[in-house]
């Protein structure tokens, strides 16, 4: 490509810095008005903002007296302002904050949490006597909520929110802006190319103009040469990281402000509205309003479990399905829907999550008389994957005794829907109703009900109660098959296990109204990272002048953001086409064209011509 030359002078990728050389005389303007000219040709190429003012130069120098005093230390005051608002909002302390905050979610997810689960705190607090205490001063039982952890999480959104506004605005103005003229010496530019052609300097330009703008560079004329520059998208995906995190902070603090969670035991045929009384347990964000709820409800009509009979995975849910009829608002038509763990019941911001299963089997219990004073199905909790359950039935009002005493009824239950049979271990073998059978120990006297003190649904208090024993004086305990009976000593009463055993379904209600628009900041910084990790922002000059010997001098230039070969390799691709539309002409000898050479000096011989790289050579 006839001849060309690649000085040893470059200029960093960064700020467009170079060094200058001094003209003859010595005076250095030559290199003053060097360095100025390619600073502004690579300035503007990051919306990154640069520090001028370093601490301990913010007062000046402090004139004396009061007035003096009092003007350094505003000065002083201002700058420190400055200078600690420009470190928050730096790209560094951004990531160091970050950084923090996904140390500080470790805790909350190792150690256990007051709003997920207060058993397990209490737990945790007794067994570790030392530690504990320590863990709950500093907030590790409530991470979330915690002052040191708000406190990272506050700076972090500050961080981001003063890095991009000054930065999208910048970004803007750089936008309806033009990319800056050509540098006077496109030799300190790293890559570099010239050749010699017949075309004329118009012509070249014009041709120049046109190649770069279909490869999607923004170019325009500027006196003798042509200014290019591409890859803007490298600061929008910037940006959009950052919005992007921004989002997802808003989405992450909203759903834990405004979010509930609920669980409701349903056993089949029951229903439930999404009314606070309703669920079994509910916790929610500080900002939660029980307003807030959808207005649904449902009713489980059947739930299907099904599982694998042979093989390693023996036990092995198949099929694990709650089927549904759901309607929405007061009027709302009644709708089915078939809830599965993967596929939950969506309800505006609410989603019912199909969560456990177990049996309920349906016992009636009648009192000295014959007469029916408790009957209905009572759900068991599962204690292992075969689904061994366990509970309590409790009979607070309408018993009495033989002698018409009247009294309360208890009774510990354990239930294995596939017993193995006699001379097997007490554990279900299967998790289906393959040979069910009832366990029951009986007990009398008062069940602690009326205290005023809470207790569980699942466990008897047996501080008051007094067990029933049978003939040889042991306590009356009896497994019990569907159909069968159990009587109570003494005229006592009797206790039936039904044939119909039920099952039901745990169903948790989430309502965390953030999550879309964090999955929508998750997507967005993916592709806002990469958009910036493998775009580059670079430029590109054409200049083409009539040389001293009447031929067309055509240099070509390129500046990239950071040192990658890219640049160069792009260079090359774009003079390889403009030399196709106007070819080189062999060089004569003589002073080129940013030659600067004493009239009592004779010329040093140039060192062999370098082409840039990725360029063509012909």
């Amino acid at each position: 490509m006839g001849t060309t030359r690649d000085t040893d002078v470059r200029t960093d990728g960064e700020n467009g810095e170079s060094g200058g050389r001094t003209d003859q005389h010595g005076t250095g303007d030559t290199a003053t008005r060097d360095a100025g000219d390619l600073g502004a040709a690579g300035a503007q190429l990051s919306t990154a903002p640069r520090e001028t003012v370093m601490p301990g130069s913010f007062g000046g120098v402090r004139t004396p007296g009061a007035t003096g005093w009092l003007a350094w230390t505003g000065r002083e005051v201002i700058g420190w302002a400055r200078w600690i608002w420009r470190q928050l909002t730096s790209m560094r302390v951004a990531l160091i904050l970050l950084f923090l905050l996904s140390l500080g979610a470790i805790p909350g997810s190792l150690i256990p949490q007051s709003g997920t689960d207060e058993t397990k705190v209490a737990d945790f607090l007794a067994r570790h006597t030392t530690i504990g205490p320590i863990y709950e001063k500093l907030g590790l039982f409530h991470v979330y909520s915690s002052a040191w952890f708000s406190a990272i999480y506050i700076l972090l959104f500050i961080s981001l929110i003063g890095c991009i506004v000054p930065r999208t605005w910048q970004f803007v103005g750089q936008l309806r802006g033009r990319p800056p003229r050509a540098p006077r010496l496109l030799t300190r530019l790293p890559a570099y190319t010239t050749w010699r052609t017949e075309a004329g300097p118009e012509e070249v330009r014009d041709e120049a103009l046109r190649l770069l703008k279909k490869r999607r560079f923004r170019a325009h004329l500027d006196g003798d040469a042509v200014a290019a520059e591409k890859g803007y998208l490298r600061e929008v995906g910037n940006l959009a990281f950052h919005i992007a995190l921004i989002v997802m902070l808003v989405a992450f603090a909203w759903g834990q402000l405004f979010k509930s969670e609920g669980n409701k035991l349903i056993v089949e045929g029951d229903g439930f509205a999404n009314t606070l009384t309703q669920y079994d347990d509910f916790k929610s964000g500080s900002l939660f309003d029980t307003n807030d709820l959808e207005p649904f409800s449902f009713v489980l009509e059947d739930f299907e479990g099904t599982y694998e009979e042979t093989g390693p995975n023996k036990g092995t849910p198949r099929t694990y399905q709650a089927k549904v009829d759901y309607s929405v608002g007061a009027d709302g038509k009644e709708q089915k829907k078939t809830v599965k763990v993967n596929e939950p019941l969506d309800i505006d911001d609410s989603k019912v999550y199909l969560t456990a299963h177990g049996y309920a089997p349906v016992v009636t219990v009648r009192d000295g008389k014959g007469d029916i004073v408790y009957q209905q199905a009572v759900p068991l909790l599962p204690l292992d994957s075969n689904v061994t359950s366990t509970g309590a039935i409790k009979v607070m009002d309408g018993y009495k005794d033989a002698r018409g005493k009247q009294e309360q009824l208890g009774f510990q239950a354990f239930f294995l829907p596939a017993y193995g049979g006699d001379g097997t271990a007490v554990v279900s073998q299967f998790p289906a109703l393959l040979n069910p059978v009832l366990n029951l120990a009986a007990y009398h006297g008062d069940l602690g009900v009326d205290a005023g003190l809470p207790q569980s649904v699942y466990q008897l208090e047996k501080k008051n109660l007094k067990e029933f024993k049978d003939s040889k004086g042991k306590q009356l305990r009896e497994n019990l098959k569907p159909g069968e009976t159990m009587r109570l000593p003494n005229g006592a009463g009797s206790i039936t296990f039904e044939k119909g055993v039920k099952e039901w379904a745990n169903f948790q209600v989430t309502r965390q109204p953030g999550a879309g628009w964090a999955l929508a900041g998750a997507f967005g910084a993916i592709f806002g990272l990469a958009a910036s990790l493998f775009i580059q922002r670079r430029r590109v000059w054409v200049r083409a002048v009539t040389g001293p010997d009447g031929v067309t001098v055509v240099e070509m230039a390129g500046l990239g953001r950071s040192e990658s070969a890219k640049v160069p390799e792009e260079l090359g691709a774009l003079a390889g086409h403009l030399y196709d539309l106007a070819p080189g002409v062999p060089d004569t000898p003589g002073p080129g064209p940013d030659t600067a050479v004493s009239e009592n000096e004779n010329p040093t011989p140039e060192p062999p011509a370098v082409p840039a790289e990725g360029a063509e050579t012909k």
